[in-house]
This record gives structure tokens, C-alpha cells and sequence, in this order.
């Protein structure tokens, strides 16, 4: 089956930074950690990225750019790379979703998606 060449696994998780956050200032800092696993047949290198950022105003940034933190990972089949960057919204909620554009080996280009995670701040008690 072609349909598993051509296969990246894109597994996000995020975490709100409370001390670069400003909740007086509409300022909401959250990290989030990327593992790309090569689950296909054959070898791919991330080339870039495009991300659709969207908060609880519905208010949309998308992002696009070479590689991810400076980096265009080639991945054999199995490999995984990590890393680990951040996202400021202006609310306490939002998503991030989007796709990685990848080149095989052998030539072909794919996207590879990032399936939609949430941005959100954790209740606090008081």
C-alpha cells in the first residue's frame, strides 16, 4: 500500500508559562513540544512549516516559515525529532493546528498534518 510511504506522525502537547503571561495585559504565553516521528517507508526531511493559530475571539494568525527552530530535520523510517517553541495569544484559550511540508527521499513532497490542539489556561483556585 502507497498510502504508508509517505508518513509522518505529528504528536503535540502544550503548557501554559504563567510567569511570561500577563493576564492584566491580554498576554498569554504558552510552550508547546513537537514530536515528529517518520512512521512511512521511506526517509523525509521537514522543509517548512504552516500553522493556523486561532484564539477565542476567532481571531486567526497563521504562521509559515522554513523548518522548525531553525531546523530541517531528516528523519529515516522510525526516527523522531523533538523541540519545543512558544505561542503568545491574547486570550486564555485558543487552538493551534496545522501542517509540516516534507520531502522524501525519492523526491516526492507531502504534508505532514498537526492535528489541532488546545492553548487554554489552567483554572486557578483562589
Amino acid at each position: 500500500m502507497t498510502a504508508h510511504k509517505y508518513q509522518i506522525t505529528v504528536a503535540p502537547r502544550a503548557t501554559y508559562i504563567a510567569e511570561q503571561s500577563d493576564a492584566d495585559a491580554d498576554r498569554y504565553a504558552f510552550a508547546y513540544t513537537i514530536t515528529i516521528t517518520n512512521t512511512g517507508e521511506v526517509p523525509a526531511q521537514l522543509l517548512s512549516r504552516h500553522w493556523i493559530i486561532t484564539d477565542a475571539n476567532n481571531l486567526v494568525q497563521e504562521v509559515k516559515g522554513q523548518g522548525v527552530v531553525g531546523a530541517q530535520p531528516k528523519l529515516k523510517p522510525g526516527e523522531s525529532f523533538e523541540y519545543t517553541s512558544g505561542s503568545v495569544l491574547t486570550t486564555p484559550v485558543g487552538t493551534m493546528r496545522g501542517a509540516y511540508q516534507m520531502l522524501a527521499e525519492d523526491g516526492t513532497r507531502f504534508d505532514a498534518t498537526i492535528p489541532e490542539f488546545a492553548l487554554s489556561v489552567p483554572r486557578v483556585l483562589h
